[in-house]
């Protein structure tokens, strides 16, 4: 085969190629075109808490006009006066720390709900000592004495005359609210935060007595997790026993009944 025919060949072999090429692309679907694109959906945000609800403050009863309140730093001596009309002299001297009456009763309050309360901020005298137990190891309990311990308190407490107790209250209530806003709520209501703590208070559990303790690290604790990690305000309840706990609770539904406003 000459030159010239070998050329031939070769532009023959190129032609049929490329022709071949030519169908066969022809012939192939087009690519599919692309996605659109997904648009990014934002989930929807966590639904809003409702607002606290509010509690108005009983209004004052009718009458004589009372006299004008001390400011806060002053009110030592009217506070522990009025504590005094409830509870009487006697009684107000043996459980009442007298200084700033008003202020340790707001962060008392307060702090009920809470892991942990100061008691040196606390408005009454402390009992003292550590809970009496009984038993050891696996009968390790709170002793029966422990419960005796908080009986005056609790008498003196369930003794209290409502009526009197929250008009007392209604009239100081400026005062409360101030110590309230000093806490860091300038926004906040003192009387719902104290409807607040009485309703945690209210629905405090009634464990099986004795309470079982465990020496976990150094000093007793609740051998039960769940007690062990209630708030300070529900384990005072614990150490002074269900009977003891249920004439609280009735009187903090006195107090809850006087100091929701109806309606």
């Amino acid at each position: 085969m000459g030159p010239s025919a070998r050329i031939a060949v070769a532009a023959l072999v190129v032609a049929v190629a490329a022709g071949a090429a030519w169908y066969f692309l022809r012939s192939e679907p087009p690519p599919p075109p692309p996605p659109p694109p997904v648009a990014q959906v934002k989930p929807a945000p966590p639904p809003e808490p409702p607002p606290p609800e509010i509690h108005p403050v009983p209004e004052a009863p009718k009458g004589e006009p009372a006299p004008p309140l001390p400011a806060l730093d002053q009110s030592d001596k009217a506070a522990a006066e009025a504590l005094v009309a409830l509870v009487g002299a006697g009684a107000f001297e043996r459980y009442f720390v007298p200084e700033s009456l008003v202020r340790h009763i707001v962060v008392t309050v307060d702090n009920l709900p809470r892991r942990s309360m100061a008691m040196r901020l606390a408005p009454l005298k402390p009992i003292g000592g550590y809970a009496p137990t009984t038993g050891k190891d696996a009968t390790l309990a709170l002793s029966p004495e422990s419960a005796a311990r908080y009986a005056p308190w609790v008498e003196l407490f369930a003794k209290l005359p409502t009526a009197k107790a929250v008009a007392a209250y209604v009239r100081f209530y400026p005062l409360f609210q101030k110590a309230y806003e000093e806490l860091g709520y300038p926004k906040g209501h003192f009387n719902t935060r104290l409807v607040q703590v009485i309703d945690h208070l209210l629905t405090a559990p009634e464990p099986a007595e004795p309470v079982a303790l465990v020496v976990r690290h150094v000093l007793p604790e609740y051998a039960d997790p769940a007690l062990e990690s209630e708030s300070a305000g529900r384990k005072i309840l614990f150490r002074m026993g269900n009977a003891n706990a249920a004439k609280v609770k009735a009187k903090l539904r006195e107090l809850r009944r006087a100091l929701v406003k109806a309606g």
